[in-house]
């Protein structure tokens, strides 16, 4: 278990050495840069060189390149090109607001789409297919709406015109229950694409082994159908749900940008969107590596659960 661990790190960075590669230099080919972007049309072009040198954008593109990774193994992530902030701080001050969405959202999505999964395969096991048609049909339905979409029609209707939740104001842990209300349309938003996703998979892979020797010798020693379905099932049915858990967890790096835009949640997606408007490299680059980083280890931590699950995995 330690050699797979061992070999699985160093995959791990290996994947994020070529990530942090990738993304410096697809940013500097990109059209534009942070002095052009602050500077706007009304400047000279030897006034936009010089701000460019101020910003060490006219440094060799190797040399910038080795400076970034030194930073990033002496975790210092420098400061912004434009507000000369640290990136460290804008960082640690969004990460908690980001964190709490993801986690509420992974919380909310497992307690709720793996019971619905596993009834909906006991209903179709069964053959009584009008509740598991239902729960099918449902997950279908909501998988196929894009998160945007659905944020704005859940801020319309619970915010706008209901008046349940908040659509702006302040984020602060200081205040829990304003800081719950503030976040629950994100967290709403982002499981139930999560959860239709999860639901169907679950069905699928329960629905698989109920049919088993071991599902039938349990039920043939009158144990009852609950701790056969959950005990017994599901835990044999496991490994396909871990993935898509792990793999959840990528998909919502991806929607907190989005819902954090459109919520105005001061997170990690915020400082990415503006990083982006101003072509901040700074900003930009060590907040992409830091999605990276979270999603091969969750990645890593999906692996070692793999193994843990079933030793016979290998990779």
């Amino acid at each position: 278990m330690v050699e797979y661990s061992l070999k699985k790190f160093a995959q791990l960075l290996f994947t994020v050495f070529g990530v942090v590669t990738l993304v410096f230099f697809t940013l500097r080919f990109i059209p534009g840069d942070a002095a052009s972007a602050m500077a706007g049309d009304a400047i000279s072009g030897e006034a936009l060189e010089l701000l460019r040198e101020q910003m060490g954008l006219n440094a060799p593109l190797l040399s910038q390149y080795l400076i970034y990774i030194k930073g990033l193994v002496t975790f210092d992530f420098g400061v912004t090109i434009t507000t000369r902030l640290p990136v460290a701080d804008l960082l640690l001050r969004a990460l908690p607001v980001t964190l709490s969405i993801a986690v509420l959202t992974i919380v909310l999505t497992v307690t709720l789409s793996i019971p619905l999964g596993t009834l909906a395969a006991l209903m179709a096991h069964r053959g009584q297919n009008g509740l598991d048609n239902l729960i099918t049909g449902t997950a279908m339905v909501l998988d196929l709406m894009p998160s945007f979409w659905t944020a704005l029609v859940f801020l319309l209707i619970f915010s706008l015109t209901l008046g349940w939740f908040p659509a702006s104001g302040t984020v602060s842990f200081d205040a829990p229950m304003d800081f719950l209300k503030r976040i629950a349309l994100p967290v709403l938003v982002l499981s139930v694409t999560q959860m239709a996703t999860m639901a169907r998979i679950t069905r699928t892979a329960v629905l698989e082994v109920l049919s088993e020797y071991y599902v039938r010798t349990a039920r043939a020693m009158g144990w009852s159908e609950m701790r056969v379905l959950f005990r017994h099932a599901l835990k044999n049915a496991s490994l396909p749900i871990v993935t898509v858990i792990g793999l959840s967890f990528g998909n919502l790096l991806n929607g907190t940008v989005i819902v954090e835009f459109i919520f105005t949640i001061p997170g990690i997606g915020n400082l990415l969107i503006n990083g982006l408007n101003s072509r901040d490299y700074q900003m930009v680059q060590t907040l992409i590596v830091f999605y990276a980083l979270l999603f091969v280890g969750i990645n890593f931590i999906t692996d070692i659960v793999y193994r843990a699950l079933d030793p016979r995995v290998k990779f």
